[in-house]
């Protein structure tokens, strides 16, 4: 006999890019129409020929590459973040400070594992990163909702109503997904000093920092001396080098919290993998200028998708930015009913609102989120022309 679930488990919602792919193998695409696939936000190209030729040297000729590693990560790959965190941010970094991960959502279980416990809680801000919510639903740890003001950007005022004394930490993701909002500096601030002020954790997850729309130092968390007593810094490498297969990410923290953090990942998956992250240093310190074309690239789609959306009738743009727009819909029905309907009549698979809300949360049938990393400019236009002649019933 079958024991029962976890029952944490066994409530926790299905991942909805996998449930977004069941659709899309479920649902016969209209006629003479290639499928617009703006679902995920991943690229879908192979990383630039010379770190594929990097990762083949280090496979062929690096007998350490087919090896176990550093819990934490090569030492090489922690001390080249360090420096270049420190040089971009003005501010302090160590490479003790550095983990290396098996991409940033490994390294967000890591830190919650050190954070939280069953029946603690956790702030995010909503519409949520769908797999941070997964995680903390699955350890039994409450996520507590954060209403954005304008702009989709959060508050600290209103996150300071929120705090109770099972609070952990806050999690901010800017630029942010599934929302695209780039969250001002001054923000970052006052998150900072909140959460230094109640003895939370500030985790910011900058997994797409490297396609923020602004020039320069983005906010001044690094500068604070005493950075590491309240930050908890998410990255990762797949999106910057197309590097998504080898799952290589990072976190930046104080030397106490890494201690916990390698307990996690000793336990799970001994060390991260070497070809990755061999990768991710050689990307860091050779493509340079290459990842400021892709972010070009990724700034001209968001362009695009601003005006595609400006120009059709009974869509409101609510936030775009990195590889996400997210929107309000005319539509009549349920999210999940909408995005099959959209898919079924025009050959567009994306990701509705409720996706990223809590259950039951106002107006979240209402939106969808487009995911642009694997659409052009071009692309957009096209889906824009798609959703325009879409016949399904309106509110």
């Amino acid at each position: 006999m079958i024991r029962p679930l976890n029952p944490a488990m066994a409530t926790t919602f299905a991942p909805p890019v996998m449930e977004a792919h069941r659709w899309r193998a479920s649902t016969a695409l209209p006629a003479g129409l290639s499928l617009i696939n703006v679902s995920q936000a991943a690229p879908t190209e192979v990383p630039p020929l010379p770190l594929r030729e990097a990762i083949a040297e280090a496979a062929l000729h690096q007998p350490a590459a087919h090896l176990y590693g550093a819990v934490l990560g090569m030492d090489e790959l922690r001390e080249e973040i360090a420096a270049q965190w420190s040089q971009a941010y003005a501010g302090r970094v160590r490479a003790s400070q550095v983990a290396i991960t098996q991409g940033c959502n490994q390294a967000f279980c890591a830190v919650l594992a050190t954070l939280a416990a069953p029946g603690d809680e956790i702030i995010l801000t909503v519409p949520w990163y769908f797999n941070h919510k997964m995680w903390l639903d699955m350890q039994g740890v409450k996520a507590v909702p954060l209403t954005p003001g304008a702009g989709l950007i959060p508050e600290a005022e209103a996150a300071a109503r929120l705090i109770t004394d099972r609070t952990k930490a806050i999690v901010l993701v800017s630029p942010n997904n599934p929302g695209g909002a780039e969250y001002p500096a001054e923000t970052m601030a006052a998150f900072r000093d909140l959460c230094r002020a109640r003895g939370l954790a500030l985790i910011v997850d900058e997994t797409y920092r490297d396609f923020d729309s602004r020039d320069g130092r983005v906010h001044d968390l690094f500068m604070d001396p005493d950075w590491s007593d309240v930050l908890v810094q998410l990255y990762s490498f797949s999106k910057a080098y197309r590097l998504t297969g080898h799952r290589v990410g990072a976190i930046v923290a104080s030397e106490a919290r890494l201690a916990e953090v390698e307990k996690f990942l000793d336990t799970v998956a001994i060390c991260p993998g070497q070809l990755g992250q061999i990768a991710a240093l050689w990307g860091m310190r050779n493509l340079g200028r290459w990842v400021e074309g892709e972010r070009q690239e990724i700034l001209a789609r968001r362009r695009a998708v601003e005006a595609a959306i400006a120009d059709l009738p009974g869509w409101e743009l609510m936030g775009a930015g990195a590889f996400f727009a997210y929107a309000r819909h005319p539509f009549a029905g349920s999210g999940p009913e909408v995005a099959k309907a959209i898919l079924a009549e025009q050959g567009v698979l994306m990701l509705p609102g409720t996706m990223f809300m809590p259950e039951g949360s106002a107006g979240a049938h209402g939106q969808m989120r487009i995911a642009f990393a694997n659409c052009d400019a071009d692309g957009l236009r096209e889906m824009a022309a798609r959703l325009d002649r879409l016949t399904l019933p309106r509110r």
